[in-house]
């Protein structure tokens, strides 16, 4: 039986949605979103080298730089102080050093910056990792849907 005959389920479980002929657009489309450009959904990468930079700045730069503190042994340290800087710069800013370096930024739905209660859940979630981890075809992580927000391009 070729793939044109199977039924329209199993397409879709072998293939993913997409080569089962369903269009679920692109991300951020339900959002409201650009497809491309400022304002669109930032991509997996940016993401995730946003977030590399950030550790590292926290765990060698700060942690072990100025704080002389071990990163290996006391791995608490580290994680707290990548919680208290994503609080302070995502709470002021809407962004992280690694977010600027590669022109991506935490945005409420609503287009501005995330509140005090979003950024402090959000922190929150980002920090457990599982939650950053599994994200919905918007590509929002669930600490992002918990929050209410979205990463975008700038």
């Amino acid at each position: 039986m070729s793939s044109r005959q199977q039924p329209r389920w199993t397409q879709t479980w072998l293939g993913g949605v997409r080569s089962a002929g369903i269009d679920l657009g692109y991300p951020g489309e339900r959002l409201g979103l650009p497809e491309e450009g400022s304002g669109a959904v930032a991509g997996f990468g940016r993401r995730l080298g946003a977030i590399v930079i950030d550790w590292l700045i926290c765990t060698w730069a700060i942690a072990q730089g100025f704080l002389g503190v071990d990163p290996v042994e006391r791995g608490w340290v580290p994680l707290a102080i990548f919680a208290g800087t994503t609080l302070l710069l995502v709470g002021t800013m809407g962004m992280t050093f690694g977010m600027r370096l590669l022109g991506i930024r935490v945005a409420a739905l609503d287009g501005g910056r995330p509140g005090p209660v979003a950024v402090a859940v959000r922190t929150l979630l980002l920090c457990l990792a599982v939650p950053a981890l599994i994200w919905d075809r918007d590509q929002r992580g669930l600490h992002d849907r918990a929050a209410n927000t979205v990463v975008v391009r700038m």
